[in-house]
Formats: C-alpha cells, sequence, structure tokens
C-alpha cells in the first residue's frame, strides 16, 4: 500500500521554514513476522527535533535529507504478524511522519487507553513528563519551602515541572511568552509566573518574585532568563539543564556572561541531561506520573493541531511561542 509521508527536504540556515519539508507519496513494505502495520493517530512536534535538522553531532543521530521526519507517534494496529499486538492495539514508539507504517513489535509500547487519553502518551505519561520528572526529582531534589524557577514553563516539560515542584511543597517562578500563558500558569499553581517579553527588566522582577533566593532552577530556555537566574541562586543550588530554545536557530554562537564564578561562590550544582539517560528506571517514571495523575495532583496540557498536512506548521509553531503544554498533532 501508498503512504503520505513527510520528508526533510534541505536542512536549515538559522530558523527553519515550510520550505525544509517535502510531502511525498511511497509504497510501504508488507509487514512480516513480528512485524505490524499501524496508523498513526498523534503526532508528537518537540523542540529537540530542531538539532536532529541539522548535521551536527549531538546525542542523537541526525535526519537525513532526503528521508522521514520522525518521532514520537500514537498509532493504532490494523494488520498485526506478532501476537503481542493484536489488531486494534494502541502503540505508541519512534515513528517516522507518515500516515501509515510498519514497524518491529519490540520496538513499540501499548498503549493503555483506560490510564488516560491517547494523547497524553506523548506529553504528561510520555517524554516529556518523563524529562520533567528526572530532570527535577533526581538532579534538583527539590526540597519542601525551596524556590524553583522554571524557564520555559508553559512547555511541555515546564508545566510538569512546575506541578511536580508544586506537589514538592515548593514556591514555583515560571517564565512565559504571554500574559494568557502567564494566567494559566498562576491557574495550575505556580506562585509566581512572568511574561519575559513584555518584563522591561527580567532580571529585576525574578528578584521580586524569588525574595528568598533560587533553590532549583529547572532551564529549558537559556539566553538572559538563565543569566538573571544565575545572580538569585543560592548556597547549594542545583541546576537542571534540559534545553537552550533560546539558542536553537542561532548562526553564531551567542556570546554572553560566563556564570563559573557564580557557580563556583555558591557551590551549585549544574547538570544537563538527556532523558534517554534514565532508560533503565522509565517504568517508574510512568508508574508515578500516572499516580500522580490519577489522584487530580497533575493536569495534562495539549495544543492540538489537526490534520496530517499540518504536521510541518505545528512544529515551526513551537519557535514562536503558539503551544501551551504538549505540542500535538491529530492525524486520525
Amino acid at each position: 500500500m501508498k503512504t503520505n509521508t513527510i520528508l526533510l527536504a534541505s536542512r536549515p540556515q538559522g530558523l527553519p521554514t515550510a520550505a525544509q519539508f517535502q510531502f511525498e507519496t511511497r509504497e510501504l513494505p508488507e509487514p512480516t513476522a513480528g512485524q505490524v502495520l499501524l496508523k498513526t493517530l498523534y503526532v508528537s512536534v518537540d523542540p529537540y527535533m530542531r538539532g536532529r535538522m541539522s548535521a551536527a553531532k549531538s546525542y542523537v543521530a541526525p535526519f537525513e535529507v532526503g528521508q522521514p521526519m520522525a518521532g514520537g507517534v500514537v498509532a493504532e494496529v490494523v494488520t498485526s504478524h506478532a501476537d503481542a499486538l493484536p489488531v486494534g492495539s494502541m502503540v505508541v514508539g519512534n515513528l517516522p511522519w507518515q500516515e501509515y507504517s510498519v514497524a518491529d513489535a519490540k520496538a513499540l509500547n501499548r498503549v493503555p487507553a483506560d490510564k488516560a487519553p491517547a494523547s497524553y502518551f506523548l506529553g504528561l505519561l510520555g517524554m516529556p513528563g518523563l524529562t520533567a520528572y528526572f530532570g527535577l526529582l533526581d538532579i534538583c531534589q527539590p526540597k519542601a519551602g525551596e524556590t524553583v524557577v522554571v524557564s520555559g514553563a508553559a512547555g511541555a516539560v515546564g508545566l510538569l515541572v512546575g506541578q511536580l515542584a508544586k506537589i514538592k511543597g515548593c514556591r514555583v517562578v515560571g517564565t512565559a511568552g504571554s500574559d494568557e500563558k502567564v494566567a494559566h500558569l498562576k491557574a495550575l499553581g505556580f506562585d509566581e509566573a512572568i511574561n519575559y517579553k513584555t518584563t522591561p527588566d527580567i532580571a529585576q522582577a525574578l528578584a521580586a518574585a524569588a525574595p528568598g533566593g533560587v533553590d532549583c532552577y529547572f532551564d529549558n530556555v537559556g539566553g538572559a532568563i538563565t543569566d538573571a537566574v544565575y545572580d538569585l541562586l543560592n548556597k547549594h543550588a542545583r541546576i537542571a539543564l534540559c534545553g537552550q530554545i533560546s539558542t536553537y536557530n542561532a548562526t553564531e554562537a551567542p556570546v554572553g556572561p560566563r556564570p563559573e564564578g557564580k557557580l563556583l561562590k555558591t557551590s551549585t550544582k549544574l547538570q544537563g541531561f538527556i532523558v534517554s539517560d534514565y532508560a533503565s528506571r522509565w517504568p517508574e517514571g510512568v508508574q508515578q506520573l500516572t499516580q500522580w495523575y490519577a489522584e487530580g495532583k497533575l493536569k495534562g496540557e495539549e495544543t492540538i493541531t489537526e490534520g496530517f498536512d499540518q504536521i510541518p506548521a505545528a512544529f515551526l509553531g513551537l519557535f514562536k511561542g503558539e503551544n501551551t503544554g504538549k505540542a500535538v498533532v491529530k492525524v486520525a
């Protein structure tokens, strides 16, 4: 059978555009023993994919020009040659941007549809949720009464980090890019939220929001916000370095303050991490996140775009701040 697919047409220089994506119809192979034919239901778009569009060496191999883009996908099994995944099963896995695909059953995880909406396994109960869980709880190890600052707090990971910090009894400050997002953060329980786009002095605003200093910083953004947080670090502060979206489309290496002296004076721990570092512990994370969701302590937030042909637009929207929570494309 044939399927529509989205290829990487060229590598971007700076901010990606629609020109980097090419739609094509491709012939699918017939599934063989141990494989399944899948119908794509939901596609995840994530900031890390920008790095994979570049040829630069990173923690994961780059996408190949002329080949399908790929990422987290929730799909339904429509033909099965694997006993563990009968027809009608819903699964999640790393799959190409295609309306249909063939995959090895062993590379897929079954989605327990009775636990949460299927799309949540791309967000709250998927990679972003696990990123928030391990980055905050394993690296930052927040204690009740401490102050936690989250940059990019209205994104897929940041929203969950803030909620997890509140579960742990912390004071939580988030930064976001619109008044609507700021209001949403406060509705979710953030103690303070700052619109960094309209605040004239972000350093002054953060100092006012964290009068007792910062004990934990979950950094999704980098740039001026991070520079300002470094001036507020308390003794033995902890920083989880998760993302640097402010620099992903830079064509030259950014020049900024050198933070080493501030980290030294405060005995701060700064640790970069990738969620795959914790792959052996993912079942633990999913179990705990699922429990907190069932108890009403965690809320999943999504921005859902409809239509297979809208996947590139949804991805590009990440760099314009168009999403609140997890950006997902509903395909079928």
